[in-house]
Order: C-alpha cells, then structure tokens, then sequence
C-alpha cells in the first residue's frame, strides 16, 4: 500500500494565508485599525501598523488605550479562531469560503503597563482554555522589545455553535 505524495508546501501556505486572510477580513474594525498578522506555522502575531488617526493623545503622543484594547481584543479572537481551525486548514478539510463564525466576547479586561509610542506595535495572545462552550485568552502587547509590554489583557469568550 503506497501512501500518497505530501502536497507541495507552496499549496499549504497558500491555503494557510488564504483561511487568515479570510479570517481577519470578516471584521470592518480589523482593516480600519490597519491590523495585520504575521504567521510562523501555528503562531500568530498581530501587528499594528502606525497610523496617525490611532493617537488618542497628541501631546505626548501616545497610542488610544482604546485601540490598544480594540488591539488585543482582535489578537485573541482571531488566535482563538485559528487555533481552531488549524487542523482542517492544514488538512484541506476546510476551505477558506466555509470558516465557522468568530467566538464572542464574554469578558475581557486591559492592564496598561505603559504608553504606546507613535509606532507600530505587536501582540501575541495564548489560548489558555478551550471548551466547547467558552475559551479563555490571554495575550500582550509590546512595540520596540517584547520584554517591556505596553498592554496585557484576559478574556472569555462564548464559542460558536457547531452546524
């Protein structure tokens, strides 16, 4: 019994780019926020381009503790829901036109632990539990050194329903 040839890597990334990009594209406030990830295998990073429309203090100036929130709170979402699907992307089991709709916001509180500088910022958010019924996240964000966060947050999350 032969077993079949593995598909070419450059077919699996593209699947994998194309169930983000879907993914990340269902939510306005994603592209308004011009937030991007940056995928390695299974890890995502969100990454928030600067913009000068997301200064919330010019006088510093210093990144709205709204859209570093708004930040962190897409970060988990869209981590929760790749973690997710990563089997059935991976696989081919699921194409990007048929993803499941995203979990819902339960709860979610920010710790800022420093200001947001006028520059690009990136977060990271690490499922800690996922059940059939709610998820919880937790994740940070950083700008120049990711020792140094400028944000945490922890969250709960209603999971969708299956079918």
């Amino acid at each position: 019994m032969s077993r079949p040839a593995p598909e070419p890597m450059q077919v699996v990334k593209q699947r994998r780019d194309a169930a983000l990009a879907t993914l990340a594209g269902r939510v306005p406030y994603i592209r308004f926020l011009n937030i991007t990830f940056d995928r390695r295998g299974d890890e995502l990073t969100g990454v928030l381009n600067f913009d000068g429309k997301l200064i919330g203090n010019p006088l510093l100036p210093a990144l709205h503790g709204g859209v570093t929130a708004a930040f962190l709170e897409v970060t988990s979402i869209i981590t929760l829901s790749w973690s997710l699907l990563w089997e059935d992307v991976e696989s081919g089991a699921l194409s990007p036109e048929a993803l499941p709709r995203l979990p819902k916001t339960i709860d979610f509180s920010v710790d800022y632990l420093r200001t947001g500088l006028p520059r690009d910022a990136y977060a990271r958010a690490t499922v800690t539990r996922s059940g059939r019924r709610y998820a919880s996240v937790r994740a940070e964000a950083w700008q120049d050194n990711h020792a140094r966060p400028i944000a945490s947050s922890n969250a709960h999350f209603l999971m969708p329903r299956e079918g």
